[in-house]
């Protein structure tokens, strides 16, 4: 028996039936440097996913495993009720990295927990349990978040504390608004808001949304919609909620932020994967007025911990010192228009779609529009076979998702974009 076959065996032993895996036969991986990493039989991949958009600086980046060494030495945790440096000083960062005015930063420890969070706050302030969210969005699988993800497969409950609205326009290509150019589709999706805020009354607390739809498969809006979304919210004084955790921290290449592409700026941004580089990290941004909203006492014993903290400093500053985000611009753009390249002779391929390092590529029987979760499950497989790893979503489990570490270089992404293409000519055959 392999090292793959036992683990998976003892695992199966320990571990709940759901928790999921990729490929037929899993694999651990155990080692990692810059952009690649090693499985347990020593197997070596390019690492094209991060952990879901988590390692975003790279593997080993020797200044943060510096940052991470020398506070692990220092003092590994402490509790909210004590002042962390580390915390305070990451706060400061992420305040005036945010352009939200008057920013108040409270930390958690996933992505999940900092749209609890952000929750938590509008309800507070608004006094209200209505929220919105995008039709194919995910924000996390806690029992409060998890009514706000609208994929059934990653929705194990009916069960909720809110009455959620859904509204339509994360997702274009299968729109019945798709064939409209920019301006209408923003003005249909806008239509479809208001028709939504009518049903549900004025006292809804917040809109949560993703710039960049992640686990619904990178669908791509146009810019400015949510733009158009906040002027309408703010009629009514409902709180728009930007979750970030996937779209932040410059992967989108154009902006730092997803919500920039917009025009508008929200009134609270939730964050997590990218920032902690590995370590468990998120967190809420908001002005001060709703963050301070809440009543009663509150504390975090882990989130925000001094070596968390010090680890995402150090990221942060990696990324901003070698402009990882102009990095994700160009190689990006790379990946994207070789994708393209390879869908012209590929009519499984649906669509293209992405920014920066967040490319999506639907896959769908060929001649129609009909997903095809076989065929993004077999290019999963080949695309480890040949040494590449990448990821997968879509509201039908047919979308592979592109993304990288933002300090991928070109030299590898042509690698593993030769790999894939030879991937797509096998499942042709």
């Amino acid at each position: 028996m392999g090292a793959h076959a036992e683990l998976l065996a003892r695992h199966r032993q320990v571990m709940p039936s759901w928790l999921a895996h990729y490929y037929a036969e899993p694999i651990s991986i155990v080692r990692g440097e810059g952009r690649h990493v090693w499985d347990a039989e020593d197997n070596q991949y390019l690492d094209l996913f991060g952990g879901i958009l988590t390692t975003m600086v790279g593997h080993a980046v020797p200044e943060v495993v510096e940052a991470i060494q020398q506070q692990a030495a220092r003092m590994l945790h402490t509790s909210t009720l004590y002042l962390i440096e580390p915390m305070i000083a990451l706060a400061e960062k992420i305040a005036g990295l945010s352009k939200i005015p008057d920013a108040r930063v409270f930390f958690a420890n996933s992505g999940g927990e900092a749209n609890d969070t952000a929750l938590l706050l509008a309800t507070s302030y608004r006094g209200s349990n209505q929220v919105l969210t995008m039709r194919g969005s995910y924000h996390g699988g806690s029992f409060s978040t998890m009514p706000l993800t609208n994929i059934a497969s990653w929705r194990s409950s009916s069960l909720s504390p809110f009455q959620v609205g859904y509204v339509h326009g994360g997702y274009r290509y299968r729109s019945p608004f798709g064939h409209l150019p920019d301006d209408q589709y923003i003005d249909a999706c806008v239509a479809d808001l208001r028709d939504v805020l009518a049903m549900m009354g004025s006292n809804v607390a917040a809109l949560i949304a993703e710039p960049i739809q992640g686990v619904g498969g990178f669908t791509v809006p146009p810019d400015g919609m949510f733009g158009a979304f906040a002027r309408v919210l703010r009629e009514h004084g409902i709180l728009w909620i930007s979750d970030e955790v996937q779209t932040g921290w410059g992967r989108t290449g154009e902006h730092f932020w997803g919500w920039e592409a917009h025009g508008e700026t929200p009134d609270m941004v939730t964050f997590a994967k990218g920032v902690g580089n590995g370590l468990s990290m998120g967190g809420v941004v908001a002005r001060a007025e709703v963050m301070n909203s809440v009543q009663g006492n509150h504390i975090s014993t882990f989130g925000g911990n001094p070596l968390v903290s010090a680890g995402a400093l150090a990221t942060l500053e990696y990324l901003l010192d070698n402009d990882l985000q102009t990095n994700a611009v160009k190689v990006g753009n790379l990946i994207l228009n070789r994708f393209r390249d390879i869908a012209q002779e590929n009519p499984m391929i649906g669509e293209v779609r992405g920014k920066g390092l967040m490319c999506g590529v639907e896959l769908v029987q060929p001649g129609t529009k009909t997903a095809d979760a076989a065929a993004a499950s077999a290019a999963l497989e080949g695309a480890k076979r040949a040494g590449v790893l990448i990821g997968k979503g879509g509201l039908s489990g047919n979308v592979l998702r592109i993304a990288p570490p933002l300090s991928l270089t070109e030299d590898e992404a042509n690698t593993a974009l030769d790999a894939l293409a030879g991937v797509f000519e096998s499942l042709k055959s």
